[in-house]
């Protein structure tokens, strides 16, 4: 046992052994969802599913499906499977269209959630012995305080850098000697290119890196590896599971172990919402199944992945999933942010325009820039340049404070945006970010 944190005892436990501990959990869960979320509750007995259906994770198909619109209408009460008094956290989203979704813990939950985040460091060749240098963002985003967490129970020297200030990032890992980096891959790079310009690689110490909250290819890991001496290893969460943590790469950096004691997944077909087979691509869904305070039974997720138990050399035996290979909605992870078309929208239609757009996103010097292209109304032209750097101005302003990041904003002429039979083409998203699985 390499520590309390690689546990043997689950973490190889052989495939029937984990299916038998989720249909134990998941019999418990789904009780406890019954009993306790009226909204959930409502939603099994109009699809004529009684607890006593479920008898095992053979009969989770029977189950309905969760959606973040379910958990944005039911704001911010209504999924919540415990007293408020035994609540003692919440995380959110970024939001969409005014209304985030709140995520709540109890400090089980939490103990849980910073439980998974340890496997996530020691599976990247953390110990107690390691100094974890956490430049995630904290606050209500959840990457900054699981990482925390999960440094804190495999007792390594934790600093809460959190994002921003690179010149302090850079002067703390070396003064302290830091060797594991978390933060987004984005961030990991740019590190990488400053370091390299203040001539301090050599008094850098770092070893692995964990890295998420963004799409990445294999060439930015690879980019990120040459640029920071390390190993770099990928990380999924979602706030509404609980955080970062849900699944993690090994040392093999094929896929990454989802944590089958806590979380069930498959995949689906997103049009029909049938269960697909090992190897097969669809959307992702996640049930909790220890999680008490929000706990979320068939969460559909809309990325886009393969789940594979094909055999791992580090000898964990949980199912991987492939890296997100895409969405099946209109979702974009931007600078780590969620980014809906439909906030663009709202924010313009508020404004006095059209919904006639085009979002350009890029990736520029490893970092994530996104433009928006507006027409502007026929009736309503800019009188003169002044005039439409003021708007533009304007609309920067509304957007980052509806999405919480920068949109450069240009204004164009009615009837210049391409059209495709009749539609705008809504986003251009040049970064080439999904990737073929390689579990496949």
């Amino acid at each position: 046992m390499m520590n309390n944190y690689f546990n043997p005892e689950i973490e190889t436990m052989p495939v029937e052994e984990i299916k038998k501990l989720q249909s134990e959990r998941l019999v418990e869960q789904v009780r406890h969802v019954f009993d306790n979320v009226k909204f959930y509750r409502k939603k099994m007995e109009e699809a004529g599913v009684r607890p006593a259906d479920i008898k095992g994770i053979e009969d989770l198909h029977k189950l309905p499906f969760i959606t973040k619109d379910d958990l944005r209408d039911q704001y911010p009460y209504g999924f919540v499977g415990v007293p408020l008094k035994d609540c003692v956290r919440i995380q959110s989203t970024s939001g969409t269209t005014g209304r985030r979704v709140v995520s709540f813990y109890t400090q089980e939950d939490l103990d849980v959630w910073e439980t998974c985040c340890a496997r996530a460091l020691v599976a990247a060749g953390a110990t107690s012995a390691d100094v974890v240098h956490v430049s995630y963002g904290y606050g209500l985003f959840t990457g900054g305080p699981g990482l925390n967490g999960g440094s804190h129970k495999l007792g390594s020297l934790t600093l809460p850098m959190s994002s921003g200030n690179t010149d302090r990032q850079i002067q703390f890992m070396t003064d302290l000697g830091s060797t594991i980096l978390c933060c987004t891959p984005s961030y990991a790079a740019y590190l990488g290119e400053c370091i390299k310009e203040r001539g301090v690689k050599d008094e850098i110490r770092l070893k692995a890196g964990i890295f998420g909250a963004e799409a990445w290819t294999e060439e930015m890991r690879r980019n990120i590896e040459k640029s920071l001496g390390i190993k770099a290893y990928d990380i999924y969460g979602l706030t509404e599971i609980s955080g970062p943590g849900v699944s993690f790469e090994c040392k093999e950096q094929k896929g990454m172990h989802i944590n089958e004691d806590h979380f069930i997944a498959e995949v689906i077909n997103p049009a029909t919402g049938e269960v697909l087979p090992e190897g097969e691509k669809g959307e992702l869904v996640f049930t909790c199944l220890t999680k008490k305070a929000f706990p979320l039974l068939r969460y559909r997720t809309r990325d886009i992945c393969i789940l594979s138990r094909k055999k791992c050399s580090c000898g964990r035996t949980h199912i991987k999933m492939s890296k997100p290979l895409g969405r099946s909605d209109d979702m974009m992870v931007v600078k780590g942010v969620n980014v809906f078309p439909s906030q663009i929208e709202t924010v313009l239609l508020a404004n006095g325009y059209e919904a006639n757009y085009q979002l350009i996103v890029d990736r520029k010097n490893n970092s994530d820039t996104i433009a928006c292209d507006v027409e502007w109304l026929p009736d309503k032209p800019p009188k003169d340049v002044m005039d439409k750097i003021e708007r533009e101005g304007q609309l920067i302003a509304k957007l980052k404070s509806m999405l919480g990041i920068a949109v450069k904003v240009k204004l164009v002429e009615p009837k210049t945006i391409p059209r495709s039979e009749g539609k705008a083409v809504r986003i251009i998203d040049k970064r080439n970010l999904y990737e073929e699985s390689t579990l496949k």
